[in-house]
């Protein structure tokens, strides 16, 4: 048996390793089929859905044109058949992509993949929906442009940020999500006999389809196509980037403010350490000298060895419910990730100092480990399902900027009850937390926001519960319930989505488009209907549904009860129904010392 030192000397040197690794094995195709483009099983990056589901599909097309498209949606709708939209890395957590039933078509956008033109005196990009942010950005750099605000992971498709309404940080401007820039967008659905069966539409941001642009924005995938995007760029212009710590006692005050100080501010929470970091990031004049580079460890390819050895750590730690050992580990990757700035360097080698001055498409985004060559597998993005390494569950709530004060302030209580129940958020970063703007899309965010982005260990056994089960089961009900949070449409567990559409004010008018676009829902499926409020069943009640976020527990049964993990009222928010372990004594033992 490994002793534990030994194991945390094993892990310091994985930590090591993240900071250290280069390119390496970029991810699968997302769908894999048995027979020549059919009879295909189609997933995402992780390799599992929030309800572990094997999603099928009869074939998959790989169009390259909007011709192509044209062809294709026409055929499938002649014969009511059932189609959904894959991205180049399906990067989506949720069921985006599942067709209903064996029988539906994959269309898969890797091969869209060109930028088609770029007209500097506008300062607009026309680029085909399967290329990804990467691409963008580096050839509207060739021209000396730049997308202001984006997400942090290049692997995004252009089309599947619009999906899903993903999004950097930002509270200026236009706000963080990548469809506030969007001018037009064409897009290809499903038409009636007398027009072939296919309709092609143009969407521009000043013409007579203004409304109907507002529901392709956020579109989940079910108003057809997306064949192309045209955004409007800036020119391009650098960055100062520091991050500086502090205790997080202000924390819940500075939220509000902290945004509307700095253009690309962020903060990484560290709750179970009290500490944050805040991400002081600004705009400064071309003549500053500096060529920054952020190259996020978490992004980088890690052999695959270290992978598994961080795995086998991680579920010797829960299978002994080694609590302080997680956070002597979550500590040592706090430290060694704030010692290494979060991957800046100044000149794109090595780290020197703050701040960090460089051009905007060098600091925007990560996404190292998409860029290697096949290595046969010897290293790889951490989460890669090829072989053992992250597996986890991602929170990622959006709470209006009034109310997040008090969503801060309930999750200090928590550790102030239960002081070590996050230690294991620190070794997947803590909580990211990015502003992000209201929006006129009828599927984006209704106000301004802080979302929060929490990612933490999932088990491999869906029936297997994790340690502190109860506290992020009561924060995510929190996010949900107390506070009405928004989830991301590319991120959360079915949970999250309960009840979700009521919260959109304009989205009886997004069912109008849809409805107009694809009246016999050729690109619905079950999943999209259930969080789009057409049909029940979203969160489903039975044996421990609770411990994956399938259901809110009402019964013991819905948790372990054999692992003495029973449904109790939360902590702090006396509402939430959570998993909670108890020992003999009826005290809950898992980190806290709370008699009930």
């Amino acid at each position: 048996m490994v002793s534990r030192p030994t194991l945390l000397n094993m892990k310091w040197a994985f930590i090591m390793l993240i900071i250290i690794a280069a390119n390496g094995d970029p991810p699968e195709e997302p769908v894999k089929c048995s027979n020549n483009l059919k009879d295909c099983i189609i997933t995402n990056s992780y390799g599992a859905f929030p309800d572990r589901s094997i999603c099928r599909a009869a074939e998959v097309v790989y169009p390259s044109s909007e011709e192509d498209l044209v062809s294709i949606v026409a055929n499938a709708t002649q014969v009511n058949r059932k189609m959904k939209v894959a991205t180049r890395y399906s990067h989506s957590i949720p069921k985006l992509v599942s067709p209903d039933g064996d029988d539906g078509l994959i269309i898969s956008t890797k091969n869209l993949d060109r930028v088609m033109e770029i007209d500097l005196d506008k300062r607009l990009v026309t680029c085909q929906s399967g290329v990804t942010l990467g691409q963008l950005i580096s050839e509207a750099a060739k021209s000396g442009l730049a997308l202001p605000y984006t997400p942090y992971w290049l692997g995004l498709t252009i089309g599947g940020l619009l999906g899903t309404g993903a999004h950097g940080s930002t509270l200026w401007g236009k706000g963080s999500a990548i469809h506030n820039y969007v001018v037009q967008v064409r897009i290809v659905t499903p038409g009636p006999p007398e027009e072939g069966y296919v309709k092609v539409r143009s969407l521009g941001e000043n013409g007579s389809l203004d409304e109907e642009m507002n529901a392709a924005k956020v579109s989940l995938g079910v108003l057809g196509v997306i064949s192309q995007v045209t955004l409007r760029l800036q020119p391009i212009f650098k960055r100062s980037v520091t991050f500086i710590t502090k205790n997080d006692t202000d924390l819940s005050d500075q939220a509000a403010t902290f945004g509307k100080q700095h253009e690309f501010a962020d903060m990484t929470w560290y709750p179970s350490q009290k500490r944050v970091v805040y991400r002081i990031d600004n705009r400064v004049s071309s003549n500053i000298s500096g060529n920054g580079l952020w190259n996020h460890p978490g992004f980088r390819a890690l052999p695959s060895l270290a992978l598994s050895i961080l795995r086998s750590i991680e579920e010797d730690q829960e299978a002994k419910g080694d609590v302080a050992g997680k956070c002597i580990v979550g500590k040592l990757t706090a430290i060694s990730l704030i010692k290494a700035a979060y991957g800046l360097t100044n000149d794109g080698i090595i780290f020197k100092g703050y701040p960090v001055v460089g051009y905007q498409n060098r600091l925007q985004a990560s996404g190292d480990c998409l860029k290697g060559p096949k290595d046969a597998e010897i290293t790889m993005c951490p989460w890669d399902p090829r072989v053992k390494g992250l597996f986890f569950h991602q929170m990622s709530i959006s709470i209006v900027l009034s109310k997040a004060k008090y969503f801060i302030q309930d999750i200090q209580k928590l550790v102030s009850i239960a002081p070590q129940s996050l230690c294991g958020l620190d070794q997947y970063n803590g909580i990211l937390m990015r502003y992000v703007t209201g929006s006129n899309a009828y599927l984006g965010k209704q106000e301004d926001s802080l979302d929060f982005d929490i990612t933490y260990y999932r088990s491999k056994d869906p029936k297997r519960p994790r340690l502190f089960e109860d506290v992020l089961e009561e924060i995510e009900q929190m996010a949900v319930f107390k506070y009405g949070g928004l989830p991301h449409w590319g991120k959360n567990r079915n949970v999250a989505f309960e009840g979700v559409f009521k919260k959109y004010k304009k989205g009886r008018e997004f069912l109008k488009v849809k409805d107009k676009y694809d009246p016999s829902g050729l690109f619905s499926s079950e999943w999209t209907d259930q969080v789009l409020g057409l049909r029940n069943g979203l969160t489903t009640a039975k044996e421990g549904c609770a411990l994956e976020g399938l259901c809110v527990c009402s019964d013991d049964i819905h948790c372990a009860p054999q692992k003495g993990y029973m449904c109790k009222p939360g902590k702090v928010f006396k509402d939430a129904r959570v998993c909670s372990f108890f020992n003999a004594g009826n005290q809950i033992s898992d980190g806290s010392k709370e008699e009930l």
